[in-house]
């Protein structure tokens, strides 16, 4: 929010002396956050001048200049020659004179040149030209903008263009401050200053109309309980001259707040909507057809607003009607069909409150924010439209010549604030300053709220019931208040204090779990490369199943890419994605990894929901349910990628290509980092090189893949050469680790080691021959690693010698070899139960 300084003195004491800093510094001190500081950019001689003569020059360009004989006063040269283009003056006119030496926006030096056969000392200036508007093909002639000042005056003070701005950020939750009426207010509080509140005036003074302009309501159904307007007034304004000029110094002021000037008619609503903070409209009453009627859009119905585009409207969109049909889209823009003009006599003024929900939804569904819907959706004073109304109406009179008629209409609404309970004591204990109870009612009464005793402080139950003032709908709570009692006292008295965290919190233990992956992971060498979760169609399919078929997904209703429409059920298209940039820029060496959520919604089931909970307050158990419900799972997993060397060529050595033993570490790692043992099956994915392939099992429950890339897909992900990849269902991987548990002591006493080489089908998987090994053998078989698979001569076409190192312990004595071999044997047995293995000889 803009503030023109000499806007805010009129309704509250700023220091003569005081400086567009000293100002933010005191905003700043209340909570609001310093943007800027605007002014006109203009400086040097800029003086008033009388046209004395001008004598038009055709020229060869086809262009008509006038040569200008302008007197600006003794005291700045006299009469000076002036070219000028512009021909909407004669002679006598007053005008604006930058003269050599003057600087204006831009910036633009002026100076003495010749042009068109004349020496221009000086410039008459455009309204464009002083930053005034966007007017640049006409001159400003004084008389105009109803004003006669003496020849040689300064003319950067006759039309304000000496005033300066302060800018700053205004939180969502503090809508009030998007007006002078509130930033006037609380530079009172920073600064101790009276403050005249422009919106206190007394009801009889507003003088409501007495003839009745019919308006009604129809919000049957209103959305979430809150009716669409709550308040409306309208007031009649006729014979109003809508060729008169906007005053100067309103001028001025809207520009530095940031807007333009739109004729004196909708100059007067927009002044008064920065001044008390109440958005106002208004209408050609002669083009309205009946009366007005606010209602919802119906399904189908459509109006062109007064930035001349055709919308489509929406049921819960909240409307502006008469006769004719829609003619406003309420709190945001108005229509075309009943916009004042230059033809406008008669003005019907509308002040009302709308709902902020509705506002911003409105907004935001035809994408059209505008200075009204800004301060709607944030909440406008419920008792300010009254006298918004009576103010533009008096402003209409006194610079259009209108006359206020007893016409119009009203909708009044109760308003009612609830009290808040704010205990003794509360304050301090939350903020950590010790203040005085004076200081706590204090300040909420010097920001509006009524404070009454609710019992001695000293008493159970003691403290204040507080009613906060109308402008404050931000005020819910007792936390609300404390914030407000912390900041007009002062940010800087609040201590600067460590919170200490209790005991017995910390990361859940599916938390640690994924720490001690990525972290592992990292410890060997991968690099963790977070990339966006969203893919293309195609490559779910690919990624996401064994066999390529076509899966459910999710696809975004407003995509970033337009070929990345899907959320991922894999984080393999991101990781080959991430491995192509970093390839393309000669990094070819990689060992990357990513922990991540996908998205695998299930066949038949339709997620997303139209149910919007209510706002500012805590959804309870059946709505977090309900809203679970509309999303599909999102299991989090870990993926690597491995392309070029693992290690590099050396002296003597050379390198060594990634291959699918690296991918097995990686795989022994992630099993290592979650406390369980991962099993690898042979298996065929789409994705996969056929033969190199493997399905990563716990327990007979599958959890993951790892393998080569196909040839094909590596070519279609411009990958050179060959890439393995693995990816795992991390939260499943962690959930079967279970509780993580302490380790046992270890023996003391010496390990007996055999080895043990079974022959038996070649289709078997070494895996399910280590599990026989390890259920026969019983609990004195410490670890079984598989250290050879043989198939060539002295072993049958079709079958397969597996090798095995078992290592034998007992806990409380030293194993004899034949306690080792009974053990070795009983597990032999159990294979050749299973899959007819045979020691090989």
């Amino acid at each position: 929010m803009r503030v023109p300084l000499s806007w805010l003195r009129e309704y509250v004491e700023v220091a003569a002396d005081a400086t567009p800093e000293d100002v933010l510094a005191s905003f700043v001190s209340v909570g609001f956050e310093e943007e800027d500081i605007h002014r006109f950019e203009i400086s040097g001689p800029v003086v008033v001048g009388q046209v004395l003569s001008l004598e038009p020059e055709p020229q060869k360009n086809g262009k008509t200049i006038n040569w200008c004989q302008v007197d600006v006063g003794e005291a700045n040269g006299g009469v000076r020659g002036i070219v000028c283009g512009a021909h909407n003056f004669v002679a006598g006119d007053k005008v604006v004179v930058t003269l050599p030496g003057a600087v204006l926006p831009g910036p633009f030096p002026i100076a003495a040149r010749k042009t068109y056969g004349h020496v221009s000392d000086g410039m008459i200036a455009s309204a464009r030209e002083l930053g005034l508007g966007d007017d640049h093909e006409g001159i400003i002639v004084l008389s105009t903008l109803g004003l006669d000042p003496e020849v040689g005056a300064d003319a950067i003070a006759l039309l304000h263009l000496d005033d300066i701005a302060v800018e700053v950020n205004v939180t969502p939750d503090r809508g009030y401050a998007f007006s002078l009426r509130g930033l006037a207010r609380e530079y009172s509080h920073a600064t101790g200053a009276v403050f005249r509140d422009p919106g206190s005036r007394p009801w009889g003074e507003l003088q409501q109309p007495t003839e009745g302009f019919r308006i009604a309501v129809q919000d049957a159904a209103p959305i979430r309980g809150s009716v669409g307007a709550s308040e409306f007034v309208t007031r009649v304004v006729r014979g109003v001259d809508p060729s008169r000029p906007t005053p100067p110094w309103m001028i001025a002021r809207l520009v530095l707040a940031g807007m333009r000037s739109l004729g004196v008619l909708i100059d007067i609503t927009n002044y008064v909507m920065l001044e008390l903070g109440n958005p106002i409209h208004g209408y050609d009453l002669d083009k309205l057809q009946g009366g007005i009627v606010v209602r919802r859009a119906i399904e189908g119905e459509r109006m062109t607003t007064l930035d001349g585009q055709e919308r489509a409207l929406h049921p819960e969109d909240l409307l502006i009607t008469d006769d004719s049909g829609p003619i406003g889209l309420a709190g945001v823009m108005g229509g075309g069909t009943t916009e004042m003009s230059a033809t406008t006599r008669n003005v019907l003024i509308e002040a009302a409150t709308f709902d902020p929900v509705t506002i911003a939804r409105s907004a935001r569904r035809h994408k059209l924010p505008s200075e009204a819907s800004k301060r709607f959706e944030r909440g406008v004073d419920p008792l300010i439209p009254f006298v918004a109304a009576r103010r533009v109406a008096d402003l209409m009179v006194e610079l259009t010549g209108g006359e206020l008629t007893d016409e119009g209409g009203a909708l009044f609404a109760s308003v009612t604030q609830d009290a808040i309970l704010l205990p003794a004591g509360f304050a301090q204990g939350v903020v950590g300053v010790d203040y005085t109870d004076d200081e706590v009612t204090g300040a909420l009464e010097m920001i509006g709220a009524e404070v009454a005793s609710t019992g001695s402080a000293t008493q159970e139950g003691g403290g204040w019931s507080v009613t906060p003032p109308s402008w404050r709908p931000d005020l819910t709570d007792k936390w609300t208040l404390v914030e407000e009692v912390a900041r007009i006292h002062g940010l800087d008295r609040i201590p600067s204090v460590l919170p200490t965290p209790p005991s017995g919190r910390g990361y859940t233990p599916l938390q640690q779990g994924r720490r001690r992956v990525a972290d592992a992971l990292a410890a060997a060498g991968f690099v963790e490369t977070p990339s966006f979760a969203f893919t293309a169609e195609e490559q779910n399919d690919l990624h996401g199943s064994a066999s390529g078929a076509h899966l459910p997904g999710i696809r975004l209703a407003n995509p970033l890419d337009g070929q990345s429409a899907f959320l991922r059920r894999s984080l393999l298209p991101g990781l080959l994605q991430t491995a192509h940039r970093n390839i393309a820029r000669g990094l070819v060496d990689l060992a990357i990894f990513e922990t991540g959520l996908v998205f695998t919604p299930e066949e038949g089931v339709t997620y997303g929901t139209d149910f919007v909970p209510p706002l500012a307050q805590r959804p309870d158990d059946a709505t977090l349910a309900q809203l679970n419900a509309s999303i599909p799972p999102q299991p989090r997993h870990v993926g690597v990628v491995l392309t070029g060397n693992v290690a590099p060529r050396q002296p003597g050595r050379a390198a060594e290509p990634a291959s699918l033993g690296d991918a097995l570490h990686a795989v022994q790692v992630i099993g290592v980092a979650a406390g369980v043992d991962i099993d690898v099956s042979q298996t065929q994915r789409a994705a996969l090189h056929p033969g190199r392939a493997g399905v990563l099992s716990v327990r007979g429950e599958e959890v993951g893949y790892v393998g080569e890339l196909h040839p094909q897909v590596a070519a279609d992900a411009d990958l050179p050469g060959r890439a393995v990849v693995l990816e795992l269902d991390l939260d499943r991987l962690l959930g079967l680790a279970g509780e993580r548990v302490v380790a046992e002591s270890l023996s003391t006493f010496p390990a007996a080691t055999q080895d043990v080489s079974l022959v038996l089908d070649a289709a078997v998987p070494a895996s399910e021959v280590r599990d026989a090994l390890v259920a026969g053998a019983g609990d004195l078989l410490e670890s079984a690693t598989l250290v050879d698979d043989y198939r060539g001569d002295g072993v049958e076409a079709g079958r397969k010698s597996l090798s095995f190192a078992l290592r034998f312990r007992a806990p409380d004595r030293t194993l004899t070899a034949a306690e080792a071999t009974e053990a070795k044997l009983a597990g032999v047995a159990v294979a050749a139960e299973r899959f007819g293995a045979a020691i090989r000889d």
